[in-house]
């Protein structure tokens, strides 16, 4: 009688998270720790992403950045359903294997650049990962103005990127002036799990005056201190906007070659959101 009674209780507790949302496998909405849900995108409903919410990279990078910087191989396009659509309550990012102006793969990149930054929070979305050699989706943050002179003296916070080629790790890293890739002095952290491509997973920051940590699911990995040396160190005191791209090749991506008959292929997000503490030095700047 009593191990019956246990498992009526535990059905019951079952049902009753699960009808109230909290059972959803999205973390709460309204509000984490002592921070509160100040933008998302949710992705519940069907078609281009929301235009009040997303803007687009386009092209190449061409003239001054010809493969966006990085020799990358993907043609970002505007609007194409083939390479970025909202359907069954996620965002799908798809890289094909196509000619579209002088690349052989289009893709694209979102930004919420001019419709939404913030400066301070923590930053998170669910997404499952592609799978292929020579894919390298990424989950990324760039300065809203040109305060400190452009790249990389402005900073950049990566806040997930992954390589097909290592299909079992995951890295966070920023780029400052002192600390960046062309140097080879750029601050990242890796995370290894043999469950990544394929699966869903939450990559995150938490990001204050002081320090800069990234989390894959409920782990932190690595974090990044400001030592108080500077803006060449610490750029990171300045409002920052969104980036989700799935780029092709690349001098990262690219580095084993290409599974050519990987294509198409994507990345997933369920959901991207951002959250505050409640203080006007960390408020949320949203263009109207």
């Amino acid at each position: 009688m009593m191990k019956d009674f246990w498992k009526d209780l535990r059905l019951f507790l079952g049902a009753f998270l699960l009808l109230s949302g909290c059972y959803s496998g999205k973390s709460a909405i309204k509000g984490h720790g002592e921070m509160n849900l100040v933008w998302s995108d949710e992705f519940n409903y069907n078609g281009l992403p929301d235009s009040a919410k997303w803007g687009y990279d386009r092209g190449d990078g061409c003239p001054a950045l010809c493969g966006w910087g990085n020799h990358e191989l993907q043609h970002y396009t505007v609007g194409r359903l083939e390479n970025a659509r909202v359907e069954n309550g996620h965002l799908f990012i798809e890289a094909r294997r196509e000619k579209t102006g002088s690349s052989e793969y289009s893709s694209a990149r979102l930004v919420t650049r001019k419709k939404a930054d913030w400066q301070y929070g923590r930053i998170e979305a669910r997404a499952k990962l592609p799978v292929g050699r020579g894919i390298w989706p990424a989950f990324w943050m760039l300065p809203a103005q040109n305060t400190y002179g452009g790249w990389p003296r402005n900073g950049e916070i990566d806040i997930m990127e992954f390589v097909g080629y290592q299909p079992d790790t995951i890295y966070g890293t920023v780029h400052t002036e002192n600390f960046n890739g062309m140097k080879g002095t750029q601050k990242s952290g890796g995370i290894f799990s043999d469950q990544i491509a394929g699966e869903w997973h939450v990559f995150a920051i938490e990001w204050d005056a002081d320090k800069i940590d990234f989390y894959f699911d409920q782990q932190k990995y690595h974090t990044f201190i400001n030592r108080k040396q500077g803006v060449d160190a610490w750029p990171f005191d300045q409002p920052f906007y969104l980036v989700l791209n799935v780029a092709v090749g690349g001098d990262w991506g690219g580095k084993k070659g290409i599974d050519t008959t990987a294509f198409p292929q994507g990345m997933l997000v369920d959901y991207v959101r951002v959250y505050q503490k409640e203080s006007p030095a960390t408020a949320q700047n949203l263009k109207k």
